[in-house]
């Protein structure tokens, strides 16, 4: 962590949060009376009954500005889930997720029109796929990468798009030499680098990182998770961080939310989960680093 505890909480009193998400919930079926409510009875996620899969449920967090998040869990928990719902790559069943970049916090945007959706993902959010073929058009060079989200924003200046494509290209140490290379030709580390950039392109406020560290070497991991803390640094962005790997959300989460079977299990200060773990699993997730 590079934020101390108290600085957070002085900030979280006088800022208000920048993305709020509460009572989020997804389930593939109709759902009934026995996985339905609070004292659902189910088989880790999926009801014995009707066979309907909660895939997240009742989720609520808040993110504020400059902070990151992590989220962390195994495989199937529902974090990747969780992330597609606020990104609008996946329709909630029910909630609630307002972006005080906006309009203020005003409106509930999982009900805004696909027009504005189409805003909110291209000037609100940034996103880092764990499959850099989902946020990359790999034959595409990496400048037209960048100015393709910035085209996607309402921006027609080719010389902008240039300029502020170099610019971040050089941000991620990608080298100006490869700039009109296509990420097909990179390495898995550049192309995340690539997405990283492409994400930035339109100064967004909030940035979603989904498992970006996932299949790299441990070397190239190191510097992805350098690279992303220099971001929040010179970017002032906050950032949702997805990942199964409690030594990623370690290292960059101010605070983190343990999800299990589509539930937050446990959340806090990211010192205090690993310091003093108090569910079963995390417990079992803070000594698997040891």
């Amino acid at each position: 962590m590079t934020v101390a505890a108290g600085g957070f909480a002085n900030a979280q009193a006088a800022e208000a949060p920048c993305l709020s998400v509460s009572h989020l919930s997804l389930k593939f079926g109709k759902g009934c009376p026995a996985c339905e409510g609070e004292h659902a009875k189910l088989e880790r996620n999926v009801c014995p009954v009707c066979g309907t899969v909660h895939a997240v449920r009742d989720v609520s967090l808040e993110v504020y500005p400059g902070e990151i998040i992590g989220i962390v869990g195994e495989s199937g928990s529902g974090k990747s889930s969780l992330m597609k719902c606020i990104y609008f790559d996946q329709q909630a069943t029910s909630g609630d997720v307002r972006a005080l970049p906006y309009d203020g916090g005003a409106e509930n945007i999982l009900t805004c029109s696909p027009q504005q959706k189409r805003f909110i993902r291209n000037s609100v959010f940034g996103m880092v796929y764990q499959n850099p073929y989902l946020g990359l058009r790999m034959d595409f060079s990496s400048l037209s990468n960048i100015a393709e989200q910035m085209i996607a924003a309402g921006d027609r200046n080719v010389g902008h798009m240039c300029e502020r494509g170099y610019y971040l290209l050089d941000k991620v140490n990608i080298p100006a030499r490869r700039a009109k290379d296509a990420p097909a030709l990179f390495s898995g580390g550049m192309q995340q680098r690539v997405q990283i950039a492409k994400a930035l392109s339109n100064n967004p406020p909030i940035l979603l990182l989904d498992e970006v560290t996932t299949g790299l070497d441990l070397s190239v991991q190191a510097s992805v998770l350098d690279l992303i803390l220099r971001i929040r640094r010179d970017f002032n962005v906050s950032m949702l961080v997805v990942s199964h790997d409690l030594g990623v959300i370690r290292m960059l989460a101010d605070r983190t939310f343990v999800m299990l079977d589509g539930q937050v299990i446990e959340h806090g200060l990211t010192d205090q989960i690993l310091e003093d773990p108090q569910h079963a699993y995390t417990q079992q997730l803070v000594y698997s680093l040891l």
